[in-house]
Parts: structure tokens; C-alpha cells; sequence
């Protein structure tokens, strides 16, 4: 080897030596920006996941709810499609109270009559259509076979055409016995459940334990504490939308009249005993369909509906239903929901519980046989009901010709 060669390699060893240490140390500084980078993202996602976990908004991980803390959860709800399937997950009830949110405000499942049908679950969701409402129940029977009992609050409004289903419905997480993965994803990492979080707390520190909201664990969400002077003002406002919703909306709907139907089978194909019964909402509340013109179609959707099966009705003009508007009203908070007092007099019919305490006229008994002659009564009722109460006729009147004015 020359001189020269031994020279330049003699040369080049240090150099390479020396670029490779370069090498490595810039890695290490790449990896240990990474590591940083990934940390800076990864401890908030966690912090977020766990903060959310604790406070627990939607009562979906069955998180303790602390007096000032979480104990009022003025999201949950609006959140009952998600907290209330992964509720019968855990539960697994054998009895099931479902329906609109009518029934899921005033059926208590503790009531004496269920003693002996524990656990049982309040699995009413808010403008529910039977659709859901079928789909529902299959949940409940996919995680607990030996569901002895259904419950069923129906309402005119579940079988209207356009009664489509709710943004928050999915059927992904029904008929599982486990929450589905996105739903895990959406309660612990979500913008939306941090800030439902948040007004969890603020919502805690400011109400009193008298006022706590949907603190219970059996899905009976009852209305507490209302504003007594607003009774007058609720009134108006329901009988308006209810205007709305029969007077541009209504169609029944066949689809829905079948999903009953495939319940109905349900059951029998299970053996579990189905009760059905129509909502006890306000006089003022079946003035307005009245009004709208679509009694005729009101009284047709009975007719359909005994031809599936029995059921009790608690609507109409009977001694409960007829309750004079005022501010200490006992049986409503509106024309539209019943109390949970009203509720117990209801499951007291249904269940044969203390029926001494039930007025008579209270939830008649419709089938085939019987469904022309009570059609019939209920159209006296109303006559009956019209002649002495001719402000509470007016106000509906009143509302309806303001809302066909604003339609000009």
C-alpha cells in the first residue's frame, strides 16, 4: 500500500467514526422529540378520558354520583338511546317499563306491584316511534332470557309516518352485551361528552339534592320540582306543538302498526307476559287533535290497535284526565305528561293492585268486542266534558287560529 493510501484510510476512520455519531445522536434526538410530541397529545387524551370516566355525564360507566360534583346530570336525558342500553346490559331486568317519554316520567319501577318482578327498568326513551320501541325490547331479551314482563305505554304520536328515528338511535349497539366500541370511543374522547362533563359539574355545585336530576339508576326520570306558575305558560306551549305536529304531519303509519305487531309476537314466541296501555294525557291534550281534525284517524288507530291486541285505555275524558287547569295541579305538568301519582293509578289498573284507589273510569279494558260502544262514550265525554269547560275548549281554539295565522 502506498503512502499515500495509508494516509487517506488512516484519514477516513475518524470521519466516518465521527459521522455516525452524528447519526446516532440525531436520532436519538428524533426519537426523543417523537416521545415528547406523543406525550404532549397522549396525557391530555387521558386526562380528558379519565376526568370524563369520573364525572360520568351520561351515567354510563355507573360511576358514584357525589353530592357537588355529578350528582345533577342535565345531559343525560337527552342521551337515554345510549345509557339506557348499556343500563339493561348491566341490569338485565325481567320486567321492562317502555314507551314515550310519558311513561319513562311517570311509571316508577319501584312501584309495590313489581316487588316481586326484580329488577325491573324504566326503558322509555323520548319520541320514540315503535320501530325503536320493538328494537328495544329485543335488547333486553338478547341479555336477560328470563324477562317475565313488558310493559307498554303507547301514544298517537309513536305511529305517525314521519315519526322517524332519532339522530341519537343506533343499531350497532343493540342486541350486544357489551358497549360497542365506537359508543366507547364517543363517551371518554369526545369534545361533546367533555363539555357535557363540565356542565355536569357546574350543574351540581348549584343544585340542591331536592332538585337532583335523573340521579336514579332504574331509568325513571320524573319532572321534579316544577314551576307552579308556569303551569298556564306549558299548557299553551305543548298544545301548540302538538297543533303542529297533527295538523301538517299526521299519516299513520302501517310500518309501525306491523312493528306492534312483530312485538306482540315477540313476547308470545318468548312467553312474557305484554301489557299494552294508551297514555293518560290532558283533556285539553285529545281537544287539540280535535281541533287539528284528525280525531277521526285518532279513533281509527284504536281500532288497529285491539285488532293486535288488547289494550287498557287511559286517555279520553274520565275523572283523571279532566283535571281543571291550574297552578296546583295534581295529575299534570302539562297537557301532555302525567305525573308519576297518576302513574302508580295506571300500573294499580294494569297489575290489579289496590284497584279500590283506581276510579272506575280510569283505564277501560278495549278489545274487538267492546271498541265501537267505548268509542262511542268517550265522543259523550267529550260533549259532556266541552259544556263545563268552555275556557279550556276556548284556549285550545285560541291557540289553533294563532297557529293557522302564522301559516299565512
Amino acid at each position: 500500500m502506498s503512502t499515500n493510501n495509508k494516509f487517506s484510510s488512516s484519514y477516513s476512520q475518524p470521519l466516518t467514526a465521527e459521522k455516525s455519531e452524528k447519526k446516532l445522536g440525531s436520532k436519538i434526538k428524533y426519537l426523543r422529540y417523537n416521545c415528547i410530541f406523543l406525550l404532549s397529545i397522549f396525557i391530555p387524551v387521558v386526562t380528558v378520558g379519565v376526568f370524563n370516566i369520573v364525572v360520568d355525564p351520561y351515567d354510563v360507566f355507573n360511576t358514584p354520583n357525589f353530592l357537588g360534583i355529578n350528582h345533577s346530570k342535565p345531559r343525560k336525558d337527552n342521551s337515554d338511546r345510549l345509557f339506557k342500553a348499556i343500563d339493561i346490559i348491566r341490569i338485565k331486568p325481567v320486567t321492562i317499563l317502555i314507551g314515550s317519554s310519558r311513561t319513562k316520567r311517570a311509571l316508577d319501577p319501584n312501584h309495590p306491584a313489581l316487588e316481586n318482578q326484580k329488577p325491573t327498568y324504566n326503558l322509555a326513551l323520548n319520541s320514540i316511534n315503535s320501530y325503536e320501541l320493538r328494537r328495544y325490547v329485543e335488547h333486553a331479551i338478547a341479555n336477560q332470557k328470563k324477562i317475565d314482563l313488558v310493559i307498554v305505554g303507547l301514544d298517537f304520536f309513536m305511529f305517525r309516518k314521519s315519526n322517524t328515528n332519532e339522530a341519537n338511535f343506533s343499531e350497532q349497539r343493540l342486541e350486544k352485551r357489551h358497549i360497542s366500541l365506537k359508543d366507547l370511543i364517543d363517551v371518554i374522547f369526545s369534545l361533546d361528552v367533555l363539555l357535557a362533563s363540565k356542565e355536569t359539574i357546574i350543574d351540581s355545585k348549584k343544585t340542591l339534592p331536592d332538585r337532583v336530576r335523573y340521579g336514579d339508576k332504574n331509568g325513571f326520570m320524573p319532572k321534579l320540582n316544577p314551576d307552579r306558575e308556569g303551569i298556564q305558560s306549558r299548557f299553551e306551549k305543548y298544545i301548540n306543538v302538538y297543533h303542529k305536529s297533527y295538523t301538517e304531519q299526521y299519516q299513520l303509519s302501517t310500518q309501525f302498526l306491523d312493528e306492534l305487531e312483530n312485538l306482540v309476537d315477540i313476547c308470545k314466541d318468548n312467553q312474557i307476559k305484554l301489557v299494552l296501555f294508551i297514555s293518560p294525557s290532558h283533556a285539553t291534550q285529545w281537544e287539540a287533535i280535535r281541533s287539528s281534525g284528525k280525531w277521526s284517524i285518532f279513533e281509527e288507530w284504536k281500532r288497529k290497535i285491539v285488532k293486535i291486541n288488547p289494550i287498557f285505555d287511559f286517555s279520553g275524558y274520565n275523572s283523571i284526565t279532566t283535571e281543571p287547569i291550574h297552578n296546583d295541579m295534581e295529575n299534570y305538568r302539562d297537557n301532555s305528561y302525567y305525573t308519576p301519582k297518576v302513574g302508580n293509578l295506571v300500573l294499580n289498573r294494569i297489575l290489579s293492585y289496590k284497584e279500590e284507589k283506581v276510579p272506575d273510569d280510569f283505564g277501560i279494558l278495549i278489545n274487538p268486542d267492546n271498541i265501537e260502544s267505548y268509542l262511542e262514550k268517550i265522543r259523550q265525554d267529550r260533549e259532556f266534558w266541552a259544556k263545563n269547560n268552555p275556557d279550556e275548549v276556548k284556549l285550545v281554539q285560541e291557540i289553533k287560529q294563532k297557529y293557522d295565522a302564522s301559516l299565512n
